[in-house]
C-alpha cells in the first residue's frame, strides 16, 4: 500500500489508462460491426480504405492490452513497487493514441485528431514519471 502513496500520480494515471483502453476495446469487441461501419465511413476517402478491418482489429489488440498490463502495473507497484508492466502499458498506450492520431490526421478529421492529444499528454507524462524510476 505503501507503493501506491508514494507513487499516487503513476497509479491515478495507470487507472485512467486501465478505465480507458479497457473500455474502448470492450466497446470494439461489444459493437464490432457499428465500429467497423462506422470506421468504414470516416476512411473512405483515405488511403487506409481498403484495411480498417485489420487496421480496427490492431487497435483492438493494442488498446486491450495497454489497459490489461495498466491494470497489471497497479498491481505490480502495490505488491513489489516495481513499474516495468505499468511502463509497458503506458507505451502501449502511447503506441495506440499515436496511431488513432495518424488516422485521424489522415481522414483529415482534426477535431479528432485535437481530442486524441488530449488523452496523449497524461499519457506521455505518464511515461516520463516511470522512465526516471
Amino acid at each position: 500500500m505503501q507503493a501506491i502513496i508514494d507513487h499516487l500520480t503513476e497509479t491515478l494515471l495507470l487507472v485512467f489508462i486501465a478505465i480507458t483502453f479497457l473500455q474502448s476495446g470492450l466497446d470494439k469487441i461489444v459493437d464490432w460491426k457499428g465500429n467497423l461501419g462506422w470506421l468504414k465511413g470516416h476512411f473512405a476517402k483515405s488511403p487506409f480504405r481498403n484495411m480498417v478491418p485489420q487496421l480496427l482489429l490492431i487497435i483492438l489488440l493494442v488498446e486491450t492490452l495497454a489497459g490489461l498490463l495498466s491494470l497489471a502495473g497497479i498491481i505490480e507497484l502495490f505488491l513489489t513497487g516495481g513499474t516495468l508492466l505499468g511502463f509497458t502499458g503506458a507505451l502501449l498506450a502511447c503506441l495506440a493514441l499515436l496511431m488513432l492520431l495518424l488516422g485521424q490526421r489522415i481522414a483529415k478529421d482534426y477535431d479528432g485528431a485535437r481530442t486524441i492529444v488530449i488523452y496523449l499528454m497524461p499519457v506521455i507524462f505518464l511515461l516520463y514519471l516511470l522512465q526516471s524510476q
